[in-house]
């Protein structure tokens, strides 16, 4: 890093053990001597959707984690949550983590298992609203997506789970592998409806989906993938209906992008929060 060069800047990835796949994230185990403006100039130069700052807080396991894209500060983010969470337990041991984030308190469990490193977060209580008509239209004029695209079966909703995402269900495969849009008015939208990303849904089976996310307000165009959509889709999905109370889902992402990834996303019967879990790997 050429900012801040005494900080130590790890380098990981998140929904993949393969460092080829899955989602980047910078990781800064100790950031009590960074300020915003620090923290926003290491995202920036890493340019990966987003980077984590942990800061050690009262009790083991307990640490104050921001998190920021190469713009902006967001107030929560699953794959850095995951990233963070197997950084720490290469360091220490997997084990129990408690997460203070600005969307509110967030744990995570890391188990060793076959080898692997696998992080299980838990979310803050969920929330999925409509969305308006008049969005949803230029959220598919900026995708350049006939409205006829979409799936009737699982409708345009606002979900969220520590941030506030866009669910659009493309009807195809081929629908949802043709993603070329226009940035600024994408993110003219997001920024107006306060969104951190939208999530494109394809639904392979009952409960397989295949998702992507494009991400203009973090300045980049797509995120290869997204813990906190990923938990505001299952809040989505137990809203509508479309699976048991109790459930496990797996959404495939970063395909298309050529850095797969898998997010198994949990609902339990009577806890309104939504579990995500992935792998991680240090990169370089």
């Amino acid at each position: 890093m050429t900012a801040n060069p005494g900080t130590e800047v790890l380098h990981y990835t998140a929904f993949s053990a393969d460092p080829a796949g899955g989602n980047r994230a910078g990781v800064v185990l100790d950031a009590s001597g960074l300020d915003d403006a620090s923290m926003l100039a290491i995202a920036a130069e890493l340019g990966y959707s987003e980077s984590a700052f942990l800061t050690a807080g009262d009790g083991p396991g307990a640490y104050t984690i921001r998190y920021f894209s190469p713009k902006a500060e967001v107030s929560f983010c699953g794959h850095a949550t995951v990233a963070a969470a197997v950084a720490l337990a290469e360091r220490d041991g997997p084990g129990e983590l408690d997460f203070s984030t600005a969307a509110g308190r967030v744990p995570v469990s890391v188990v060793r298992r076959d080898g692997e490193l696998r992080a299980t977060l838990t979310s803050v209580e969920p929330s999925v609203e409509p969305a308006d008509p008049a969005d949803v239209a230029e959220a598919l004029a900026a995708l350049d997506w006939p409205a006829a695209d979409l799936d009737p079966a699982l409708p345009p909703r606002i979900a969220y789970a520590g941030a506030r995402h866009l669910v659009l269900a493309a009807a195809t495969r081929e629908r949802l592998a043709d993603l070329d849009y226009d940035f600024a008015r994408l993110e003219a939208l997001m920024h107006q409806l306060d969104l951190t990303t939208v999530q494109l849904v394809w639904r392979e089976s009952e409960r397989t989906f295949h998702v992507r996310d494009p991400f203009p307000v973090g300045g980049v165009v797509e995120d290869p993938a997204t813990g906190a959509a990923a938990a505001a889709f299952g809040a989505y999905a137990r809203e509508l209906s479309l699976v048991p109370a109790e459930a496990v889902l797996t959404l495939h992402q970063g395909a298309d992008m050529g850095r797969p990834g898998t997010l198994r996303v949990e609902l339990r019967d009577g806890d309104p929060r939504v579990r995500v879990t992935g792998t991680g790997a240090r990169i370089g």
